[in-house]
């Protein structure tokens, strides 16, 4: 019996030990964020988490991260035993009695850091953002009293910023032309055309300084056009400095011309407030035409925004320099100035108003066979715009504007008027109904333009339709005989994917004896 009840007493205590136990308590976390070197791990908290401890992967119950550094509750870590780890993926840690880890990788010594929250959440600096476009298209005029034109066009557009996430960005805009000319006494000396309006790439060095080598159109200085060369710009806060050298592409071909060499710089400043933006930028350029000045002129660029409903964009350039029977000078010369305004009353009402004054730009090398010409015409074209738009009601669009171009020579003057009325949704029927009237006069012509559009959708937008009539009048003010043209027309596009369109149009015009159709198709890729 005494035996017996020592065999009870044993059984209880072994039963105890065994069974009694807790479990080794676990800690479950998410994979946050994802870099080249480190994993980033949310946990509720860690305070059960030692610098060196591993964390297992939910789905294969492995180790497969070393602790590196920790806050009150994330923890950087480094991939251990070649496991594949993603944004999202499970983590847990158990807390039990540390073992040592086997790290296959090579040993690295980590300093143990403990990181602020923030720091652990920290961004990375670049982002990959690539967006691309590629589209090839053809044009055919078949006409009935004269020869057949045929054309091909194809454009290639690619914005790469941050290239995997690294400091490099590239950007290109292509275009490519070919005219199929059936006539064997043909007045074109080319038929084949490739334009390159943009091929460049930017080097981020810091955030706030940027270096660009290639054909690139600066923002900033946008009337400039295309510069082929070196650009680099710094940011000091809200202000900023540039300097530009290379070359101007070539005035006939748009090719690359070594001796039209140009240089400059610029600085500019940008205020942002919650209902303040403006951006203005000051430079001085000068162009160079086989070695000697071609032009030296200084811009003024300034846009701003005012509670967001005010828009203000203007643009200056004032040539520093002239030279004429081989004396130069330092004159001022005023040769562009554009000023416009925007403002949004509601979201159914909007006004804008323009001014410009253009002159003709004069290379002084490059055109020194025709100053004398040049300079007579040294006239400025001016010009006013208004133009509003309204939503009267919810399903009816309105707008119109009024134009005139004018210079103190009284020579090619021009007033236009246009007026637009658009049914969103036409009752019964659906679709979109939109009417339009044109009206312009110059010194020889009058025109008088009116024009229906019929557009709808099908398949849940994926097919577009177009149907439009549009009626011309010409009135010649030299004598000649007036003119009334027609045209009929069609529009289809559809969506194959989200990506990929198709699209293709035609249009028949008739005057007098002739029957004119013009057929247009495009295919375009997005990416």
């Amino acid at each position: 019996m005494k035996h017996l009840l020592n065999f009870i007493i044993v059984f209880i205590v072994l039963t105890y030990n065994v069974f009694g136990q807790t479990k080794d308590p676990i800690l479950n976390g998410k994979v946050s964020f994802v870099t080249s070197n480190n994993i980033y791990v949310k946990f509720d908290n860690t305070q059960n988490i030692a610098i060196g401890d591993s964390l297992k992967l939910s789905s294969t119950k492995t180790s497969c991260l070393v602790v590196k550094s920790k806050s009150s509750s994330s923890v950087v870590s480094q991939i251990i035993n070649d496991c594949e780890i993603q944004k999202g993926d499970g983590v847990f840690f158990v807390n039990r009695p540390k073992k040592e880890v086997k790290i296959v990788e090579p040993k690295k010594e980590f300093t143990p850091v403990v990181l602020d929250a923030d720091e652990l959440q920290k961004e990375p600096e670049y982002k990959e953002k690539i967006r691309g476009r590629i589209s090839a298209s053809t044009y055919s005029n078949i006409l009935s009293n004269r020869d057949d034109r045929h054309r091909f066009m194809s454009r290639l557009s690619v914005d790469a910023d941050h290239i995997k996430g690294s400091k490099f960005s590239f950007n290109t805009y292509l275009n490519y032309r070919y005219i199929l000319d059936q006539k064997e006494t043909s007045s074109l000396q080319n038929n084949s055309f490739l334009r390159v309006y943009n091929l460049g790439a930017r080097y981020d060095a810091t955030p706030t300084l940027s270096i660009t080598l290639g054909r690139n159109i600066n923002p900033k200085i946008s009337s400039i056009g295309a510069i082929d060369g070196l650009q680099v710009e710094k940011y000091f806060g809200n202000n900023y400095a540039g300097a530009i050298v290379g070359f101007r592409p070539d005035i006939f071909d748009y090719g690359f011309n070594a001796d039209l060499l140009q240089y400059g710089g610029y600085v500019g400043n940008i205020i942002k407030t919650e209902n303040f933006y403006a951006q203005t930028t000051l430079g001085a350029i000068e162009q160079r035409g086989n070695g000697d000045i071609d032009r030296r002129y200084t811009y003024l660029q300034h846009s701003s925004t005012l509670f967001r409903n005010l828009n203000v964009f203007s643009s200056m350039e004032m040539d520093i320099f002239s030279k004429i029977n081989n004396e130069t000078k330092n004159d001022l010369r005023l040769t562009n100035l554009y000023v416009s305004a925007r403002y949004r009353f509601s979201r159914k009402l909007n006004l804008m108003l323009s001014y410009d004054s253009r002159k003709r730009i004069i290379y002084y090398e490059t055109f020194q066979t025709e100053l004398e010409r040049l300079l007579d015409d040294d006239i400025a074209r001016q010009g006013v715009r208004a133009r509003i738009n309204f939503r009267p009601y919810k399903n009816i669009l309105a707008g119109g504007s009024y134009s005139k171009r004018f210079q103190s020579d009284r020579d090619n003057k021009s007033d236009n008027i246009y007026g637009y009325s658009t049914l969103t949704k036409v009752p019964k029927i659906g679709g979109r109904l939109s009417l339009t009237y044109n009206r312009n006069e110059s010194n020889y012509l009058l025109s008088n333009i009116g024009a229906a559009r019929y557009s709808r959708s099908f398949l849940k937008g994926r097919l577009n339709t177009d149907l439009y009539y549009r009626l011309v009048f010409y009135d010649y003010t030299s004598g000649m005989d007036s003119l009334e043209q027609h045209y009929f027309g069609t529009n289809l596009s559809y969506n194959i994917n989200r990506k990929l369109l198709f699209s293709i149009s035609g249009e028949l015009s008739t005057f007098n004896d002739e029957n004119n159709i013009r057929i247009y198709s495009r295919m375009i890729q997005r990416f």
